[in-house]
């Protein structure tokens, strides 16, 4: 996964599709998700034995020079340390794409990265912590970067390492159609698969593109501010520097909406068998009916987090067409929801269905 360099002129934009898998080959998404997760877990307990044997020995008095050494945490480094253990750890490793592997160990290569800046105060932001081993329950993506990543002529397939040919539920003709032109390069492709079960593409293209302004820039008013809030009908109101209010966006509430729906279902849940049993404190084998509400209940939340984004995408679509310069407030909106219990628990779900954050970024 080496560093690309962007050429002069052409900019880095990501095209994500939906899926219409198989089951054989969700069986194999999920498999190379797990492999990705499997050697990030097998590498990062290794980072911490090191580290652990480090700190015992410098307790026994030894010197530094003679300490275990480090190992090597980049993508390379760790990606040596796997090969030299896959047959042991993971006998199994060959039924999946050597990029699943390397997709978790990179991911791991970052985080360490992330760590060590922030230890050594070269990283702005708030300080990062270790590594966190990866749940079985965590969501489930792969990012391939080499081998056949392709978009199909038929602009209705994509074909990726190992898996082969796929389905999707969209067309693909605005991708298609600029690789055809040659005006647009496939880098990566990433799976993933969201809160309802829906599997997903996204390919980071990097795409050359003429930089003109719109001819109805300016019509309106050439420079506004934007203001952002939870309000019904207010997630976002568009005025001009004298106080001229141009535009108002009104909130989706998608997640509020939702909120009979999910009561309903988490009620029905915590009637069934599940994952925990709260009375002896152990985990059991949930039952049928518990795993179909919980993907009911993955569908509701996909559905609102949709709804949102959409709502969010073509108001700053709109916006970026009609202004040339754009003023958003900046919030804090990680700070605004955190600590206050069931106080504070209406503003902070309002805060979740607004995605405040998501409006500047």
């Amino acid at each position: 996964m080496a560093r690309f360099e962007v050429p002069a002129g052409w900019t880095v934009q990501a095209y994500r599709f939906a899926l219409d898998p198989t089951p054989a080959q969700v069986r194999a998404f999920r498999s190379h998700a797990g492999g990705a997760r499997f050697a990030h877990n097998v590498m990062l307990a290794v980072v911490k034995a090191v580290i652990d044997q480090r700190a015992a020995e410098r307790s026994y008095g030894i010197v530094e020079a003679e300490l275990t050494p480090l190992l090597n945490w980049s993508l390379a480094g760790l990606r040596k340390q796997w090969n030299a253990r896959k047959d042991e750890v993971a006998p199994w490793w060959g039924d999946n794409s050597k990029e699943a592997y390397s997709s978790g160990l990179d991911a791991l290569a970052r985080g360490l990265d992330a760590w060590g800046k922030s230890r050594a105060g070269k990283r702005a932001g708030k300080p990062v912590g270790f590594p966190r081993f990866k749940s079985a329950r965590a969501p489930r993506s792969v990012r391939f970067t080499t081998g056949t990543i392709r978009v199909e002529t038929d602009r209705h397939h994509i074909t990726l390492p190992r898996i082969g040919r796929i389905k999707t539920h969209e067309s693909t003709r605005k991708l298609a159609r600029r690789i055809d032109n040659g005006t647009a390069r496939v880098l990566s492709a990433t799976l993933s698969e969201d809160a309802s079960g829906r599997w997903h593409v996204a390919f980071q293209v990097v795409v050359q593109r003429a930089v003109a302004v719109p001819g109805h820039v300016g019509a309106q008013a050439p420079v506004v501010g934007v203001d952002v809030g939870v309000k019904a009908d207010g997630l976002l109101v568009v005025a001009t520097p004298d106080g001229r209010e141009v535009a108002r966006v009104a909130a989706p509430k998608s997640l509020t909406a939702a909120q009979h729906r999910l009561r309903v279902l988490q009620r029905r849940a915590a009637r069934q068998r599940g994952r925990y049993d709260s009375a002896t404190q152990t985990r059991q084998q949930p039952s049928n009916r518990w795993r179909v509400t919980q993907q009911r209940i993955g569908r509701t939340h996909a559905r609102a987090a949709a709804i949102r984004r959409d709502v969010l995408h073509k108001a700053t679509t709109t916006l970026a067409a009609h202004h040339q310069v754009i003023v958003v407030e900046t919030l804090n909106a990680a700070a605004m929801g955190s600590a206050g219990g069931s106080r504070k628990r209406g503003l902070n779900r309002a805060l979740a269905d607004a995605s405040l954050a998501e409006i500047r970024r």
